[in-house]
């Protein structure tokens, strides 16, 4: 991975994945919005997956749903956070540096929308093993790759742990 380990190399890509994860997230939540209307559901694969879209007000599973000015303030506090542990995090640390790039695009892809909208737009829809997943988005999956990631790191590998 010595790419990676150039500090400007880092950057970029970091920048690039910001940037690609926002504007995937945003093209395909502007595309399930323009073809199908508030709560239709496209059945892609019968029993497991759908295109649905819904408006979140809330936090994952809808928690504190309509509570939109707690949710602005917590992520700029988070996104101010995470732009400060970049900063502090050594080039070396690649794996961390890739989990926080990941939380802070997931992060402000739905920022976006709660700024736009006062609502999330999601649309992917999975039944797993009988259970109706809540309904989310891309900036969703990349917040929880990056947590997921972050939290391997921290567990596995104490020279690049944050903790």
């Amino acid at each position: 991975m010595t790419f990676f380990r150039n500090g400007e190399n880092m950057k970029k890509i970091e920048m690039l994945i910001i940037v690609l994860i926002i504007f995937l997230d945003q093209l395909t939540k502007g595309w399930v919005e323009s073809f199908l209307d508030l709560y239709e559901s496209l059945e892609l694969i019968p029993g497991f997956f759908s295109l649905t879209y819904a408006r979140n007000t809330g936090a994952a599973w809808s928690m504190l749903s309509g509570q939109m000015t707690f949710f602005i303030v917590l992520t700029t506090v988070v996104l101010i956070g995470l732009i400060v542990l970049m900063i502090k995090t050594p080039k070396e640390s690649t794996w961390t540096r890739i989990s926080f790039t990941l939380i802070m695009s997931g992060a402000i892809g739905n920022f976006i929308d709660r700024l736009m909208f006062s609502y999330v737009r999601d649309f992917l829809d999975f039944i797993i093993f009988g259970y109706d997943f809540p309904i989310f988005n891309v900036a969703d999956i990349s917040l929880c790759i990056g947590v997921a990631l972050l939290a391997l790191v921290t567990f596995l590998d104490k020279e690049e742990s944050i903790i």
